[in-house]
């Protein structure tokens, strides 16, 4: 179980959403690719909570990530968004966004909202670790009584939330928030995926050298994508 990213943002009704304080943790990612993915992370972040109703709480899948978001809305107009593996559960998730947000409107000024880069959230960082062990929320979910799964909405895929029309990969392709790199790293994992789901990751693939000397080498599908294209095997 694997919490990559947390992000507290402002996401008005109108208009493009900012993140105001953020975490990540990409240490399952290989070191060329941590940039990347943590542009996406962010990129996700941000457009489910644009395309998330104030007052609702969303867990959205895209490939072998899934995004917990809570748009609590109110005066504040704050969403917070949890970006996890697959394995991690629901509830834990949505505690941990509801305390953060608690946390969030007792400790930072409304009026600090405009400068982002004025905004002193330390305590999000010791979340991110803290709660890799879905456990340690116990106590959080113990108190949160309130929160009814049932409330929770659930998506397949991100296509789910999106507007009439729109697709992912064209908002991918058409954000200036994101770097050639990133864009590439998408595409990558998204082939990555459909592979997968086609090949058992025991497949042995031959890999052929062409060259002097030309080697031929036997090697795994997973340890493959590994090393050739992404970094994590989930």
């Amino acid at each position: 179980m694997k919490i990559y990213s947390i992000s507290v943002i402002l996401a008005p009704p109108s208009g493009a959403s900012v993140t105001l304080s953020s975490a990540s943790d990409l240490s399952s990612f290989s070191f060329y690719q941590r940039g990347s993915a943590g542009e996406f992370m962010s990129f996700l972040s941000k457009t489910v909570a644009e395309r998330t109703p104030q007052g609702q709480r969303q867990t959205v899948q895209e490939q072998s990530h899934v995004a917990h978001v809570y748009n609590r809305g109110g005066d504040e107009q704050l969403a917070a968004v949890i970006i996890t593996d697959e394995e991690y559960p629901v509830r834990p998730a949505f505690s941990l966004l509801t305390k953060i947000l608690d946390e969030f409107t007792a400790k930072v000024p409304q009026t600090s909202y405009g400068n982002p880069s004025s905004i002193s959230f330390p305590e999000i960082n010791t979340y991110i670790q803290k709660y890799q062990d879905p456990r340690q929320a116990d106590t959080i979910m113990r108190v949160q009584q309130e929160l009814d799964e049932t409330k929770i909405v659930l998506h397949k895929t991100i296509e789910s939330v999106l507007q009439r029309g729109e697709k992912l990969d064209n908002l991918v392709e058409r954000s200036n928030a994101l770097s050639m790199q990133s864009k590439m790293f998408y595409k990558t994992a998204k082939k990555v995926r459909v592979l997968r789901l086609i090949f058992p990751m025991d497949t042995h693939l031959t890999v052929v050298g062409v060259g002097p000397p030309s080697k031929i080498l036997a090697v795994s599908l997973c340890d493959f994508l590994s090393s050739s294209l992404v970094t994590t095997c989930y």
